[in-house]
């Protein structure tokens, strides 16, 4: 195994039984399957156990790329593609389930930049930094607009958190494996992003500081500060807005 590189904030996942754990997690037996940065291929060879029906690997390191393409070259339903994921068209695909090991430095830019592809994509399972978890978990207290986004385009849940002696290099953080269950309804993203400006900014004045004259909010919820709010209440301002 070559030393990982820092600027593609590589850990590579090398606990097989993690790799099994985490793969019975998604929806894969003759479904697309696309894996951001897949490295060695060690949780890649617990998916083709699964039999996808398609799976695509977008690795941006160009030797783990020629890597994968030998380590794979008898599998006809494998297709590794060599570049930056944020370079990929998304749009080409339909139906996909997604799955990674996300590098620490870009999995909150990952997840999301993908809830704007809600349609086209079923399921997403990232094992992903445990903090970076608990942002997005809309079921805690403290709300963020991490989690505002989380529930307006998915079904969360956190799945199982793992110890860095996993990983090589071991990671000096803890980590947790999590699902998305993406919604498919049409969200209007300009309004999502108008909205989550005026609630989240300045999360400690009171909501009725920022909707003064919406007389569909209730005088208990205006008399709150935003990190003060439910999910619940939090949906209902969103649905007035």
């Amino acid at each position: 195994m070559k030393k990982a590189k820092k600027s593609l904030g590589q850990n590579f996942l090398i606990d097989k039984n993690i790799c099994e754990k985490i793969s019975k997690l998604l929806n894969i037996k003759d479904n697309i399957i696309l894996e951001i940065g897949p490295g060695y291929g060690n949780l890649t060879d617990a998916l083709i156990t699964k039999k996808p029906k398609k799976l695509y690997l977008i690795e941006k390191d160009n030797n783990l790329s020629i890597f994968l393409k030998l380590k794979y070259k008898d599998h006809k339903n494998i297709n590794i593609i060599n570049m930056d994921f944020f370079d990929l068209d998304l749009s080409k695909f339909k139906n996909i389930n997604i799955i990674s090991n996300l590098p620490y430095n870009i999995s909150t830019r990952v997840i999301l930049y993908l809830f704007d592809y809600n349609t086209i994509i079923n399921e997403m399972v990232f094992m992903i930094q445990k903090e970076v978890a608990i942002k997005f978990d809309y079921n805690l207290k403290d709300m963020n607009k991490y989690k505002f986004f989380t529930n307006i385009y998915s079904k969360y849940n956190k799945c199982f958190d793992v110890p860095p002696s996993v990983f090589r290099p071991k990671p000096k953080i803890k980590s947790s494996v999590v699902k998305f269950k993406l919604k498919k309804n049409i969200i209007n993203s300009n309004k999502l992003h108008l909205f989550c400006n005026k609630i989240f900014r300045n999360k400690r004045k009171k909501i009725i500081s920022k909707f003064k004259n919406n007389e569909l909010i209730s005088q208990n919820v205006l008399h709150k500060r935003t990190d003060e709010l439910n999910i619940m209440e939090l949906l209902r301002i969103y649905n007035s807005f």
